[in-house]
Parts: structure tokens; sequence; C-alpha cells
């Protein structure tokens, strides 16, 4: 673990059933396939040998389909579930060596957890529910309530403190539910899929909020979603599970220019390339293309596809890439529509 790694877990994986231990020696003395540990085991796996680290800061997005593994994954870095094997590391913090009692302080003090349903308490204010942390630290009552209106202030609900969960939107409610989760200020954010019960429109104005608010808090997110465009918008990295397994990790752009399989590739077939893909992905050896003219455009290395496209429209050179002010590459029309069309989605 490096001092940039906040979380990093070993060969995590989940068997649920009574015979969990003996499927995971089969699996791994004999090959085992899914179908198979449940025939022979009546035991289900949730998630297979995963191992990943997660810098300070970073939004890292878990993503799949259903039954993929995502959702039982991010419950054990708290330990909601008990992994079968495998080591979870958090702030050098080994979470598998705590006790009940320091697991509980730890779950309180370092972690704070977003659900899909909002999980508020209905007979408790918006601020005595964003407090709720505070109040299980034993924080005293003023200084608690001071904490948990600064924070209503930050996802701009500061007016809503005295009203209920049934009083608001589907949406105020989420951002109740992340407010109480940044209430204890935890060093680490689980995201459990929280905006796919919402509206379109109101989940893409969350996304739009919750990533105006972590560039000012900087926290380190474990962000689930079975929504490719949702991953994309919000994550610095995303992960792709299926069956259990971790299939890819990248950045957007890694995973939709290099997918690492046909299972992979399907999955991003239909994904815009637009704002994913940047200039030094696309470009050229700079000497193989002839001279340059002087006045060709250029751009940044990290300029995306649509305004590289833009600047072929109106002007005729090629256009230059660099880095740190220097000429490294050059992207002809040539390079644009070869990009557009590997994107497309072909019926």
């Amino acid at each position: 673990m490096t001092d940039d790694t906040v979380i990093e877990i070993s060969n995590v994986w989940k068997i649920f059933g009574d015979n969990a231990q003996s499927a995971l020696q089969a699996i791994r003395e004999r090959g085992l396939g899914k179908a198979e540990v449940l025939a022979e085991f009546n035991a289900v796996v949730g998630v297979a040998d995963v191992s990943l680290q997660v810098n300070r800061g970073e939004i890292f997005c878990v993503m799949g389909l259903s039954g993929s593994g995502k959702s039982t994954l991010v419950r054990h870095f708290n330990r909601l579930l008990e992994p079968t094997a495998g080591k979870i590391e958090i702030e050098g913090t080994d979470v598998m060596a705590l006790g009940p009692r320091e697991l509980q302080r730890f779950r309180n003090q370092k972690i704070g957890m977003v659900f899909q349903n909002f999980a508020l308490m209905p007979h408790r204010s918006v601020l005595d529910n964003v407090a709720m942390p505070l109040e299980i630290r034993q924080v005293a009552k003023n200084e608690r309530m001071r904490q948990a209106a600064a924070i209503l202030d930050i996802v701009e609900l500061g007016a809503w403190g005295s009203k209920f969960a049934h009083e608001l939107s589907g949406g105020m409610q989420q951002r109740v539910g992340l407010a109480r989760a940044l209430a204890a200020n935890p060093d680490v954010l689980l995201m459990d899929e929280p905006f796919s019960a919402l509206d379109p429109l109101i989940r893409r104005q969350l996304q739009d909020e919750f990533i105006k608010l972590s560039k000012i808090l900087k926290k380190t997110t474990i962000f689930i979603t079975h929504d490719l465009d949702e991953a994309v918008r919000i994550g610095d990295r995303i992960a792709i599970m299926r069956d259990g397994k971790m299939v890819q990790i990248g950045t957007a752009e890694d995973i939709v220019m290099h997918p690492a399989d046909d299972y992979v590739a399907d999955f991003v077939a239909g994904i815009s390339r637009l704002k994913v893909v940047h200039a030094h992905a696309v470009m050229q050896p700079i000497n193989g293309n002839g001279p340059i003219p002087a006045d060709a455009p250029r751009v940044d290395e990290a300029e995306t596809l649509s305004t590289l496209i833009n600047l072929a429209i109106d002007d005729d050179h090629p256009i230059v890439v660099q880095e740190a002010g220097k000429d490294v590459g050059v992207i002809t029309r040539a390079d644009l529509l070869r990009t557009v069309i590997e994107g497309t989605e072909v019926s």
C-alpha cells in the first residue's frame, strides 16, 4: 500500500452457503465454475478473487449488470458482509482483524455509506437525521446540530432542517442521506446505486451536484452503479464486474478504447466517445506525417474528441498535440473518422 492508497483489497472471495469453505477449496483445486459450485455445494459465488486499490480522493466506480457482484463487494469494505477469504485494508487498518467494538468505532469514524433507498428515520427531522452519526459518537447536542446544519448548507438544504423526510422530494431525501454520510467527516464514502431510484432529470442534477461536492471535499469514494453513462460522468476510474469477477479496471477512456474482452466491448459499444476519448489516445507519432505547418492548430493532449472534430471541420491542417508545450503527436481527419467509426454500435 502506497502513501496515496486509501483502500486495498486482495483476493477477496464471498461464497454464500453452509459449505462455503469446501466450495472455495474445490474452486481452487479443481477450477469449478459458478454453476458447478451451485450444483455440487448448493453455494453461490458472490465475489470471486477480487483485488483492487483505490487512491486518496478518487471516485472509483464499480459497475456491472444485476447479479455481477458489485453491491456484494461494496459491503465488504466495512464488513457488513464477512468475506469467505481475502484481505481488506483501509487507511492502513486491517479491517478483518477488528473486533466487534473496534469495527463499530471504525465504521462510525472512517466510513460513510449512502444507500439506494435513502434509509432516513421518519420520526426525526432532517437536521436530526443528518446529526445521527455524531450522536452515536456522543458529540454534545449543540455541536452536532451546528455541524449537521453546516453540512445541510453544503448540499443546499439549509432551509429544510426542521422538515421531516415525507415532506421532501426523492432527490432531496437522497441529498439528506448524503449529508448524513458526510456529517461524521469520514475518510471513505461507500455509495450503493444512490441515484438509481430517481427520475432521469433529478438523477442527472444530483450527479452534477455530487461531482461538484467531490471536488470540494475530496472524499475517497466507492460508487456502485449499473449505468455506464453514470460511471463515465462520475468516475475517475471504472471497474467492470461479471459473475463476481473483476473483468477490467481503468479510466473511461482506457475501457472504451481498449476493452479487455468481448463482454466489455459489448458493454461500452453504445457509449459516445466524444467526451471520453482525448487527443493523446488518437494521435500518431509526429515524425511519420511529414513536415507540420507552423499555422496548424495545436491542442493539449487532454483535449476531447468533440473539440478535435470541431477543429478539423474549420481547418484543413492536421491537428498537432502538445504535452507541456512541446509537439508530441499529430491527428489527421482520417484518425478522427476512424476513432468515431470504431466507436459506433453497428446493428
